[in-house]
């Protein structure tokens, strides 16, 4: 299941006419924050519990029950659902269209476009970044995501199916709509925040390690550059999980990453991670996305091994 459910989102990507699943996940995190009238008080702080309790458990309990429900009736309706959420829950091919969308815009010089493609894929203010700065965040935000939208994703759906696959979305999403530190979410967003670093912490370091292995792949990067960087600067990251797959990246391409950024119209101080060897070019966008999936692919067949060593 879990290697058709890849190739299919090596294929395809998200079918654009059909309606995504995270759409109504962000929905329902819609209405129960609208229903629990956060204050940006310390009374938040129970509420936000409430919200990521109320949300990842109906993220799960809902396609769980209706592939129960499947599964009892016709194994094969049972299974090609499931197959074809899980295809839903990956976001490799997403990931990489969206890259090399702004690349495109770049190429041709549309600074306005490329800002416009860029912000469908980050959560900062996109309106006055240089070209520099627009090719940054897109490595960064690709590097950062192989953890977000492919490898958590993997290791759910490969523990517990399409529903686990779902539950994780649903704290991914919460740490992306509500996780932020600013003056509204300080306080109703800090569970969602906080424990989507602990769902993240294990995915993100083998990312980070698989990261480096894989730009041994990749033509032009250095494995040697991506474990030092990532080994040095890694704790320098605002994330604790963030710096393993940034640090990996800008050690594999030998450039510098990070520095202030903004965020709802709140400026973050960020640490820079790597060693500025040369200026980041337009050509990073594209070897970025091609060390998000050879780490992914080596990720992916450990996965594989693993299950099929506990099947032996």
């Amino acid at each position: 299941m879990l290697l058709l459910s890849s190739l299919l989102d090596f294929i395809f990507g998200d079918p654009i006419k059909i309606p995504h699943p995270i759409i109504y996940i962000g929905k329902l995190i819609s209405r129960l924050e609208k229903s629990l009238s956060p204050d940006s008080t310390e009374r938040d702080i129970p509420k936000g519990v409430l919200i990521f309790i109320l949300t990842v458990f109906i993220s799960f309990a809902v396609p769980f029950a209706v592939l129960f429900f499947l599964y009892r009736i016709n194994f094969w309706i049972g299974l090609i659902l499931e197959i074809f959420w899980s295809f839903q829950i990956l976001a490799a091919r997403t990931l990489n269209t969206e890259a090399l969308k702004v690349k495109k815009h770049l190429e041709s010089g549309d600074l306005i476009e490329a800002r416009r493609a860029l912000s469908m894929i980050v959560g900062r203010d996109t309106t006055q970044l240089s070209k520099e700065d627009i090719i940054k965040a897109v490595v960064e935000t690709v590097s950062e995501n192989t953890t977000d939208g492919i490898v958590s994703p993997l290791i759910a759906i490969a523990i517990g199916g399409a529903p686990l696959g779902f539950a994780y979305k649903a704290v991914n999403t919460l740490d992306s709509m509500i996780g932020y530190k600013s003056e509204k979410y300080f306080y109703f967003g800090k569970a969602s925040a906080i424990l989507d670093d602990v769902f993240n912490y294990l995915p993100a370091r083998l990312t980070g390690i698989s990261m480096c292995f894989a730009s041994g792949l990749v033509p032009g990067l250095s494995m040697r550059g991506a474990w030092r960087v990532m080994m040095r600067d890694h704790a320098k990251h605002a994330s604790p999980n963030g710096g393993w797959t940034e640090g990996a990246t800008a050690g594999a391409l030998g450039v510098r990453l990070g520095g202030d950024a903004t965020y709802f119209g709140v400026l973050f101080k960020k640490a820079a991670l790597g060693d500025p060897k040369r200026d980041i070019r337009i050509s990073d966008i594209e070897d970025t996305t091609k060390l998000m999936w050879a780490s992914s692919i080596i990720i992916l067949i450990l996965i594989v091994m693993i299950r099929a060593f506990c099947f032996l």
